[in-house]
């Protein structure tokens, strides 16, 4: 998608319409999933930079070594902490210390509907504008890499399938959209393929 101010209008534009959630049961049934109030509040940041005339996403990869989702890609984000207002707040604050983003760089242009995790988390991806160039420093307890996919990659529908692995005795299906050496899965292609709906 180019970089051009009416396509940040239409990409807000787009973000304040009605639309429902998401979650890792998509595709597998809900048997399992727990009722929202039972739900952690979390915020994953999806930011927007420029490069080259086109917008790119900003994600990550996990370090090898954590518990939870080891070298998977994602979103910078995590949970709500006492400190944080709300999940957009938690998305910010944590993209800061995951990525090095500034938040005063961060310009806000929506959400999209909550996608709700198998690791019990309601997640409110926010969709923002990064307004200016800064460093990417990867915090090296939990990002092992920082990296750009344009978002057009996104976008369309005929770069994601629909992929299976076991996971607790049975097989689990889940969304893929594959970017270079990087396989983007799960959750994080779950809510780029909501965000590609929503655009598209």
């Amino acid at each position: 998608m180019k970089a051009e101010p009416e396509s940040y209008d239409r990409i807000r534009a787009a973000l304040a319409g009605p639309g429902e959630g998401s979650s890792d049961f998509d595709l597998n049934g809900r048997q399992g999933i727990l009722p929202p109030d039972q739900l952690r509040p979390a915020g994953v940041l999806v930011p927007l930079v420029e490069r080259g005339g086109e917008i790119h996403v900003v994600l990550t990869k996990r370090t090898s070594h954590l518990t939870h989702h080891p070298g998977q890609i994602a979103f910078p984000g995590g949970k709500v902490d006492p400190g944080d207002a709300d999940e957009t707040a938690a998305a910010i604050r944590e993209a800061e210390e995951e990525i090095g983003l500034p938040r005063g760089l961060v310009e806000v242009l929506g959400t999209l509907p909550a996608h709700e995790t198998v690791s019990v988390f309601r997640v409110v991806p926010v969709v923002a504008r990064i307004t200016g160039d800064f460093v990417k420093v990867p915090e090296p307890g939990e990002v092992e890499e920082v990296f750009e996919v344009p978002l057009s990659h996104l976008l369309d529908p005929a770069n994601y399938s629909v992929q299976g692995r076991r996971w607790q005795g049975r097989i689990r299906h889940y969304f893929t959209v594959p970017w270079g050496p990087y396989y983007i899965w799960g959750a994080t292609a779950r809510i780029c393929r909501v965000l590609a709906g929503r655009l598209g």
